[in-house]
């Protein structure tokens, strides 16, 4: 259901954006979840949201879940000035000068994401995520109403990263598949189970040609050039290479019974190149995903 997709998911529409008091009217009626952005924070952390021809506010306490309490800090309330988010209807009155306010809650449309979709959803299922928040061992996601998830960075992808923006920007709308869920409510996510096996990446490549990689590593023994966020091939050592740069690379073999590719860098150089993310995956739902091929000595499988 859209209403419960990540805030801001969907690009901006003017004319769909337009929540004027009829809508509002509605949606409080039949309990239904909308979106707008929020266009100030005051300095009781109450946000205000852009509506067409009415007040919107959303009450310090409404703004979500484990704010009253303290499990939620402010920052939270006042990061979403500029951005959009997803609220319920609460109460429509008017101001002393009878022009009509909506008190809405961002609190409501979480909690009824959780209730009736969070709920029934189960490890292994793949959602839609927007990353959010970017650190060091991570990134944050949302993964519907502003409902937050950790996608660790040893789950982002195969091909090693040495941190989660080289992979990806804030604001990035992705797949992720549900982890886990403990009993606190903590979302645990994944994602390079959907970004294809060894064979399917490989298969995008033939020996002799020379392509585009990003160096993600380099070892005594040689340097890792990262082909697909799933697929990356050690190349022979080569001075004045280093981390983070574009490099042209010659394939020399391509060896699957042992997920080897075999490289040879032709150039390194600075650019802007980025790898991108093609999902290989399109089910609803995992189970078990094998990464190695079939005759290989070593395994790599995710059980979900």
């Amino acid at each position: 259901m859209k209403e419960f997709f990540p805030e801001g998911f969907f690009k901006e529409n003017k004319q769909s954006d337009s929540i004027n008091l009829a809508v509002l009217t509605e949606a409080q009626r039949e309990n239904g979840i909308l979106e707008a952005t929020v266009k100030m924070c005051d300095l009781e952390h109450n946000l205000y949201v852009e509506l067409d021809g009415v007040k919107g506010i959303i009450p310090r306490e409404e703004g979500a879940i484990g704010i009253s309490d303290g499990r939620v800090k402010d920052i939270a309330l006042i990061s979403r000035v500029g951005k959009k988010a997803k609220f319920t209807v609460t109460e429509i009155k008017t101001d002393e000068n009878n022009l009509p306010v909506a008190v809405l809650s961002r609190k409501r449309a979480q909690e009824k994401f959780r209730d009736e979709y969070l709920s029934t959803l189960e490890i292994g299922d793949i959602i839609d995520a927007k990353i959010t928040h970017i650190e060091p061992f991570g990134a944050f996601c949302d993964i519907g109403c502003g409902t937050v998830g950790l996608l660790p960075i040893d789950a982002i992808s195969v091909s090693r990263i040495l941190s989660p923006y080289d992979r990806f920007s804030e604001g990035d709308n992705i797949k992720a598949v549900i982890k886990s869920i403990d009993d606190e409510g903590k979302i645990t996510l994944s994602h390079k189970e959907l970004l294809g096996t060894f064979e399917e990446n490989a298969d995008l490549f033939s020996v002799g040609q020379t392509v585009t990689g990003k160096v993600r590593s380099i070892e005594d023994y040689g340097i890792f050039v990262e082909l697909t966020p799933n697929l990356a091939g050690l190349a022979e050592p080569k001075e004045g290479v280093y981390v983070g740069q574009t490099a042209s690379v010659y394939i020399k073999s391509i060896i699957k019974e042992k997920m080897k590719v075999k490289l040879i860098i032709i150039d390194s150089f600075d650019s802007d190149y980025s790898v991108k993310i093609k999902y290989f995956y399109n089910e609803p739902k995992i189970k078990r995903f094998v990464y190695s091929p079939a005759d290989s000595e070593k395994k790599v499988i995710t059980e979900f």
